[in-house]
């Protein structure tokens, strides 16, 4: 098992886990300046065909970054070669501020793909306890983690059988569960409806809250608007703009934009 989300089953041997250590505790405004991690240039290919150029942004700890784009402009492909997964032309990421090569992506970030149902043929609290296990969780750390996601209602069913929706809480729960100071989503809100998206959005503030960094990839961008502190705006695989709201307006001239309309003037 590692942050690149490749498993170990749920009946072999446990062992420890080593996550890279978050910066030393300090005030909450010291936080929020800190350049957490900080990509510097990345490149990617298919076919001698460039899929992400020239990517550079920083991300902040403790705060929420979304990934804005529509369908095909290397969102997830971005976020696979942050996490070390895939392999890119250049890769150029620091931590704060040493070198962070791919081998070593796992110690500081755990990364949720779209779509994923790990181990299908085991029941939802089986994957829970066995992840709590891998990383040390204590019993009352699993409870509170099953609570605020909402999954009491299907522990005991196997993951294949659940619903999109319930799919995606056991991930966002299995993420919840890491040690990882960063954590990057793809797609976190797919397969929920607007009750259960405004759940889910009180869930990673609550978690951004304590520090800890959460990148999602997403196209929904009123939910994006909703949750994300900053915004890296990515269209054909080059990034079109990075800031808050009221930067991407302030650089549009468009002081009451909303996210739609400011990714229209800048892409």
């Amino acid at each position: 098992m590692n942050g690149a989300f490749h498993f170990s089953h749920p009946n072999s041997p446990l062992r420890r886990i080593v996550s890279l250590r978050a910066e030393p505790a300090c005030d909450c405004e010291q936080m929020e300046n800190q350049v957490r991690l900080r990509v510097q240039a990345v490149d990617k290919q298919y076919g001698g065909e460039p899929v992400l150029a020239e990517i550079a942004f920083d991300i902040h700890a403790g705060e929420i970054v979304g990934i804005i784009g529509p369908n095909g402009a290397g969102k997830t492909t971005l976020l696979e070669v942050l996490a070390g997964i895939l392999a890119a032309e250049t890769s150029d990421v620091q931590w704060l501020g040493r070198p962070l090569g791919p081998s070593r992506r796992r110690d500081a970030i755990f990364y949720l793909p779209d779509g994923v149902r790990p181990y299908q043929d085991q029941s939802v609290i089986r994957v829970l306890s066995f992840f709590a296990g891998v990383y040390r969780r204590s019993a009352d750390e699993l409870s509170a983690t099953v609570k605020v996601v909402g999954l009491r209602p299907v522990l005991h069913k196997r993951v294949h059988s659940l619903s999109k929706g319930y799919g995606r809480r056991l991930l966002l729960a299995l993420g919840l569960l890491t040690p990882q100071p960063v954590l990057l989503m793809d797609e976190p809100f797919d397969g929920f409806d607007l009750r259960q998206v405004r759940d889910i959005l009180q869930v990673l503030r609550h978690e951004a809250a304590k520090g800890r960094t959460l990148v999602l990839a997403i196209h929904q961008l009123l939910d994006a608007e909703r949750v994300c502190d900053r915004f890296v705006l990515l269209a054909h695989g080059r990034v079109r703009g990075v800031g808050t709201l009221g930067d991407l307006r302030a650089r549009t001239g468009n002081p009451n934009g909303n996210l739609e309309d400011i990714f229209l003037a800048l892409t």
